[in-house]
């Protein structure tokens, strides 16, 4: 199966899915892209900007992973921005990126194969329904079930910690990054490795003669 993972950083939601798959990841940072080649050397790594690159070649693929970034969607930069507004009569707002709603609306009138669109939960009420699993909403054209985990990382967390968990170990990387943010972004792999699942799933079930493949 021909996967494109979008936005994929060092590669959490990527990292039980195994060498079966031909897979593709776009990242624009050149130093979180050279992190997931040093752990899935198999895949084919692209430094581009992820959602020109799923416009130009979306219809290239059989499943298609997205990440957008989340930060103006996002719950907790929404509550500082208010609590600054108190403090200090700052008011730092943003426009929500659009980019995210410009994706799912591609993918489910244009895109033929299976995809899945990954954001946190937003401080507004979502502008098009999303199935909530974990802490984060996954919009996607099949059926993603449910999904529940024993994990629990927080914000505050050790290195050592926020490491075990994500099952990455950064310290042999040199780079200007902030470490522990890069595996706070990281998608829970066996989350991942569940909506993977479910989409084979309906893939099989579709086309029974493509079993083959998978």
């Amino acid at each position: 199966m021909k996967i494109l993972n979008l936005y994929s950083g060092i590669g959490g939601n990527r990292k039980l899915w195994g060498d079966a798959h031909e897979i593709t990841a776009i990242e624009f940072n050149e130093e979180i892209a050279m992190i997931y080649k040093d752990y899935f050397p198999n895949d084919e790594v692209i430094i581009a900007d992820a959602h020109e690159f799923l416009l130009k070649n979306y219809m290239n693929y059989d499943f298609i992973w997205s990440s957008p970034p989340c930060p103006t969607h996002s719950r907790m930069r929404y509550t500082c921005t208010k609590q600054e507004q108190k403090t200090r009569g700052k008011l730092d707002v943003k426009y929500v990126d659009m980019k995210l709603y410009q994706e799912i609306l591609l993918l489910e009138n244009y895109f033929e194969g299976k995809y899945v669109v990954e954001n946190v939960i937003p401080y507004y009420e979502p502008l098009i329904p999303a199935k909530k699993l974990g802490r984060h909403l996954f919009w996607s054209n099949f059926n993603v079930g449910s999904y529940s985990s024993e994990k629990n990382v927080l914000r505050g967390n050790s290195m050592s910690v926020l490491q075990e968990q994500r099952g990455f170990d950064l310290s042999k990387f040199k780079i200007k990054q902030r470490k522990d943010t890069i595996l706070l972004n990281c998608v829970d792999s066996e989350l991942g490795l569940h909506i993977l699942n479910c989409a084979m799933n309906v893939i099989q079930k579709k086309d029974t003669t493509q079993t083959s493949l998978f």
